[in-house]
């Protein structure tokens, strides 16, 4: 098997110390995202049982960042040795892991956002719309969307690699259409997820009903956490790979945006209904 060397032409100490820095940075976000997804899923399984549409995206969310967690060891061990012990198209299968998590979560995180939406501002008129059969059919449009997407990016992946190592990388290898893609596609989820926040914020602030209320501030908590993690994690990677000249590193971006699998166990906590309680102490507490 080849063995990839990182330090080809770079032989300084501070090349090796940035890198050693990264392989810390994943093993932070894999230390700390692994059990809070891991968790985070088996009590929306196992309480919740996926009785709403909006348990139905956080599975989906939280399947995408664990995806992207098991990939996450090969990139400590590319960065704390400076080698790729694996071929190159390994290598490919686990940078479109980490396309695929920044691609599903941004829309995952969307459909969050919009279903919650319905639910504040037309909670009668979109019922029939936020059941737990139409979430299971917007979430594998979105995984066919993803998949889709990656064929021909893979491939264009493949042969536009020719360097000999694997994460080593100035710039994202795409064409320039699919760099306008993905800059239309984050963009447009962005602008998504700022309309739902005024709209949610301008309908509970006319709200007058105490019972409705009183979760205001929760209710405001998920779509402010939103827009943090595209402000955070998602815009400056995709801003950057326009931006930067070819010899401006992107790796840094990268470790940013990887970050999402650890903020996103935080919306679980506030888009349902007590998160905390099986579902159907829910639903007798709605009752009563």
């Amino acid at each position: 098997m080849e063995n990839l060397s990182l330090y080809d032409n770079v032989n300084t100490t501070s090349a090796e110390d940035q890198h050693l820095g990264y392989a810390v940075i994943y093993g932070c976000i894999m230390t700390l995202g692994l059990p809070l997804n891991a968790l985070s899923l088996g009590i929306l399984l196992l309480r919740h049982r996926l009785k709403s549409s909006t348990a139905v995206f956080m599975v989906n969310l939280a399947i995408s960042d664990l995806l992207l967690i098991i990939s996450l060891p090969m990139r400590v061990y590319f960065h704390a040795t400076g080698t790729w012990p694996l071929s190159k198209l390994a290598c490919n299968r686990i940078t479109m892991l980490f396309r695929n998590n920044l691609r599903s979560s941004a829309i995952f995180i969307t459909a969050i956002s919009v279903d919650r939406l319905l639910a504040v501002v037309y909670p009668l008129r979109s019922r029939h719309l936020r059941t737990p059969s139409n979430g299971w059919k917007a979430a594998a449009a979105i995984w066919i969307f993803v998949l889709l997407v990656n064929i021909p990016e893979s491939l264009s992946l493949l042969k536009s690699n020719n360097t000999t190592t694997c994460f080593k990388q100035n710039k994202l290898h795409q064409d320039s259409g699919g760099l306008y893609f993905q800059l239309v596609l984050m963009l447009t989820m962005l602008i998504v997820n700022v309309v739902c926040t005024a709209l949610v914020s301008w309908t509970l602030h006319r709200m007058t009903d105490s019972a409705r209320v009183k979760n205001k501030v929760n209710v405001m908590l998920i779509f402010a956490i939103n827009l943090l993690i595209f402000i955070i994690c998602f815009m400056p990677l995709t801003i950057a790979v326009f931006t930067m000249s070819k010899t401006t590193p992107i790796s840094p971006f990268i470790c940013l945006a990887s970050m999402n699998c650890c903020m996103d166990p935080v919306l679980y906590c506030f888009s349902l209904d007590a998160f905390w309680k099986k579902k159907e102490d829910v639903d007798l507490a709605r009752e009563s």
